[in-house]
């Protein structure tokens, strides 16, 4: 189970040391469920990424502008923590607002980014870009 952003948002707010910060998004990573093995493809593969992640999407309800789900996984401990934060970002809103909300806005609020090498800030613009193009490519579906 992921946690939900706002306590993620509170719990950075109550981490003062970056070692610290390092482990929580660690520990966030560690918390994520395992993505199966079959779901580990090519195709949901993100590409910019200097680890592997994999991001799968699912419409949890469908319309003009359905609700999206989202799984992920990186091989990476730090790299998975960012996929469990994306996913508090994204998870389960709908298309329309998953398109205007940009997650490295939370990222910066959290003191993340500035913290993060280049190659992570990459990836992870890499991520935050391929959910926001699925979930615009869903309202334009509609």
């Amino acid at each position: 189970m992921t946690a939900d952003l706002k306590s993620i948002i509170d719990d950075f707010a109550f981490l003062d040391d970056w070692e610290d910060r390092y482990r929580y998004v660690i520990e966030l990573g560690r918390s994520l469920p395992d993505l199966p093995e079959e779901k580990r493809t090519a195709d949901n593969k993100v590409q910019g990424c200097a680890s592997q992640v994999w991001l799968v999407s699912h419409v949890a309800e469908s319309g003009a502008d359905p609700v999206l789900t989202f799984e992920g996984e990186s091989d990476a401990h730090i790299v998975r923590g960012l996929v469990a934060i994306v996913l508090a970002v994204y998870s389960g809103h709908r298309a329309s607002e998953i398109a205007r909300t940009d997650a490295i806005e939370v990222f910066s609020k959290i003191g993340l980014v500035e913290h993060l090498s280049t190659q992570r800030a990459n990836g992870l613009r890499s991520m935050v870009k391929r959910i926001r193009e699925e979930a615009a490519a869903h309202l334009q579906a509609a």
